[in-house]
């Protein structure tokens, strides 16, 4: 199969990582080898053992432009990076001199990564990077990854705006239902009053159904949580391949959730049992 590939960048790369899904070198053939990512494969019905034609011009407007027939030795598989998903763009992988020779670019490179042993490292091949020449720039990786995620940084802070209006909602529901609820009950708090039993232990009845009542609702919210958090993935991996979690149930978001929950039902049950056992007995039987 013969698929001609254009190179709309220079980067300094490794041809053939180690993170790669499987690699068989095409020795008897003489032709170079290549990685490509899992997204291109599919894209283009590609296989390890594929010949494809690279070129860094379009060959349509000038069959004569440099070209260089090579063999897909890998597919490798996408990093769980947000800042690669809106991008549609494929990426092949080249040994650094057979990329040079290619796109006739020369000794340079747009950019490249360093590995360092520490953060006392780092600090000083950034200080040896810049000065080393005008116009070069160091960046910690970290730093880039901040600035890369700027947008999923305002999209969190929208969902915990929306979240927090829908929990100061849903308790304003929860009240509601819970007054109504216990106003249904009126006949039997005022049996319960003229035999005798306190307002504390009515109030304390009411607000432990409540609490009972709330544990069991964020045991459902967590099990419906869970399934769409999977479903989620499962869709949104799907598209984008990439083995990116986009939404994550953490212990922290448990714990807070169930704790809420639990508060906001013993209060609105508290509030709604306060209101019954002012009212006298006899004013709760109607008369």
């Amino acid at each position: 199969m013969r698929l001609t590939l254009i190179l709309v960048s220079l980067i300094a790369l490794v041809a053939i990582p180690c993170s790669a899904q499987s690699a068989r070198p095409d020795s008897a053939s003489g032709n170079r080898t290549i990685t490509i990512d899992e997204r291109l494969a599919a894209e283009a019905g590609l296989k390890l053992g594929d010949r494809v034609v690279l070129a860094a011009e379009p060959r349509a407007g000038d069959p004569n432009a440099a070209a260089d027939t090579v063999v897909i030795a890998a597919i490798t598989r996408r990093g769980a990076d947000p800042s690669e998903i809106a991008r549609g763009e494929f990426r092949v992988r080249l040994h650094l001199d057979h990329l040079q020779t290619l796109a006739g670019y020369g000794d340079r490179v747009d950019r490249f990564a360093v590995s360092t042993t520490g953060p006392e490292a780092t600090a000083r091949a950034l200080e040896r990077i810049e000065a080393s020449a005008f116009g070069f720039q160091a960046h910690r990786s970290r730093d880039i990854a901040v600035e890369t995620s700027a947008t999923f940084a305002v999209v969190t802070r929208f969902h915990r705006a929306i979240g927090v209006i829908t929990i100061v909602a849903s308790a304003i529901f929860l009240l509601c239902i819970l007054l109504l609820k216990v106003d249904e009950r009126r006949r039997d708090v005022a049996a319960l009053r003229l035999m005798g039993i306190s307002r504390n232990t009515v109030v304390g009845t009411v607000v432990l159904e409540a609490t009972l009542v709330a544990a069991l609702g964020s045991a459902l919210g967590m099990a419906i949580g869970w399934v769409m958090s999977v479903l989620v993935n499962v869709y949104y991996q799907g598209v984008y391949r990439t083995p990116l979690k986009f939404a994550v149930v953490t212990p922290d978001i448990v714990l807070f959730s169930v704790a809420l929950s639990l508060i906001l039902g013993a209060v609105a049950g508290y509030l709604a049992a306060l209101r019954l056992v002012r009212m006298p007995p006899l004013a709760l039987l109607g008369r």
